[in-house]
């Protein structure tokens, strides 16, 4: 096990707590990671760019003009690609990006992607994660007195409507609950901040 400091709203060190090794300690893979991003980004593509080729742009039935005799290169269609308001050679069409991974390399890339946070010194442990009331200010103040000024995951267990209205507003400041963790949200923040619920919710998700 791996002992970390837990801290409170106000930056205070309130004892400690045993992050699983199965989880934060495992090797790291920087392949593994980048491969689980990419197929992150893939499936959020939409694919609907499109253009229209020859056959598809209205108009250009009409020979422009005779064959021979003027001069200028013979031209069947005003809607070729060589002419202005012609259709587009080998553009994009709709198609799908996506496509799938096994499961146990989603599953190992998590754990890689909280380890590489351990081990860069990016995660911090907070006694408690909540706020009174769904407002910003209460977020920003509780982050600024931890010291952290830029971007911040926070980690919580379950769902918790009045922390992730208050923070939705704060560039950099993003919200996940475990079962909704992925590789991209924590490698995209600087830091982790976790509840301590939340290492609890971790053990019983990830490892049974």
């Amino acid at each position: 096990m791996l002992n970390v400091d837990v801290i409170n709203k106000e930056n205070k060190s309130v004892g400690s707590t045993e992050l699983p090794e199965d989880i934060f300690g495992v090797e790291i893979k920087k392949a593994m990671l980048h491969e689980v991003v990419r197929n992150h980004l893939a499936n959020k593509r939409q694919g609907n760019a499109s253009t229209k080729t020859k056959g598809n742009v209205r108009g250009g039935g009409r020979k422009p003009f005779k064959q021979k005799g003027t001069g200028r290169a013979r031209a069947g269609s005003t809607r070729s690609p060589l002419w202005k308001g012609g259709g587009t050679v080998f553009g994009p069409h709709p198609r799908d990006y996506s496509y799938k991974l096994p499961k146990k390399v989603k599953w190992q890339a998590l754990n890689i992607a909280l380890a590489s946070k351990l081990s860069d010194g990016k995660v911090m442990v907070i006694e408690e994660l909540n706020v009174s009331a769904p407002k910003t200010s209460e977020v920003f103040g509780m982050l600024k007195g931890l010291g952290i000024q830029r971007s911040v995951l926070m980690i919580i267990p379950e769902k918790n409507i009045n922390l992730e209205l208050a923070a939705r507003n704060l560039p950099g400041v993003g919200i996940a609950r475990v079962d909704q963790l992925n590789v991209y949200s924590i490698l995209s923040h600087e830091k982790l901040l976790i509840s301590k619920d939340a290492i609890e919710r971790m053990k019983e998700a990830y490892l049974g």
